[in-house]
């Protein structure tokens, strides 16, 4: 018994050690396609931002392996905002940033060669949030920049996507997250939800 239990013991370490040497360590970066959804919100444009960070891809089995990562996201949205205030016409287009650490943990499954699906919850923290406007107020032009502190500060999404990886370990990828919490942090979050919508496309490299 005690034989089988120390083969046991040095078959499981043998194993992890294995599977440790193939652990890759890895660095990405690309173009973020950002939006809003929910419910009156108007008309909601896209806004460009970028992501940047680094992940670590870990095997679970030949095909299965666990891809967490640590990401600068700018995210947000631009919308048009009119109406009358104390008496005075103000029509502003307006562009929200909400720029976030995000911590995604993938789940990826290589169907073939290099190819993977990919998909798994991401928790974002919110690092800073301003709203830049740029329009007209009584018919005189204006513009400027406030923080927003009606943002929540904990973003929760799901992330889906595809991923493809050279032999040399350059990779390309694309993703969509869907946001679940709402980031309206206002006095009328309980009546407007609001919520985060991206579309990543990035490149890096993992060894």
């Amino acid at each position: 018994m005690k034989k089988l239990i120390f083969i046991t013991a040095i078959t499981i370490m043998s194993i992890s050690a294995a599977k440790a040497q193939e652990v890759r360590l890895g660095a990405k970066g690309g173009v973020n396609f950002s939006t809003f959804s929910g419910e009156d919100l108007g008309d909601v444009e896209s806004r460009t931002g970028f992501h940047i960070g680094g992940l670590v891809e870990i095997p679970i089995t030949e095909k299965f392996w666990v891809q967490p990562e640590i990401l600068y996201s700018s995210q947000g949205a631009k919308y048009d905002d009119a109406g009358t205030e104390g008496g005075v016409d103000y029509s502003y287009k307006v562009t929200e940033k909400l720029d976030y650490i995000q911590v995604p943990i993938m789940a990826k499954f290589y169907v073939a060669e290099g190819f993977a699906i990919e998909a798994g919850p991401q928790v974002g923290f919110l690092t800073s949030s301003t709203g830049e406007y740029e329009g007209t107020l009584g018919g005189i032009t204006v513009s400027g920049d406030d923080d927003l502190d009606n943002v929540s500060s904990i973003d929760v999404s799901l992330a889906g996507g595809l991923s493809y990886r050279l032999p040399m370990g350059v990779f390309f990828g694309a993703r969509y997250n869907y946001g679940l919490t709402n980031v309206n942090d206002g006095d009328n979050a309980d009546d407007q939800k609001v919520h985060n919508n991206v579309i990543q496309l990035s490149a890096g490299y993992s060894f």
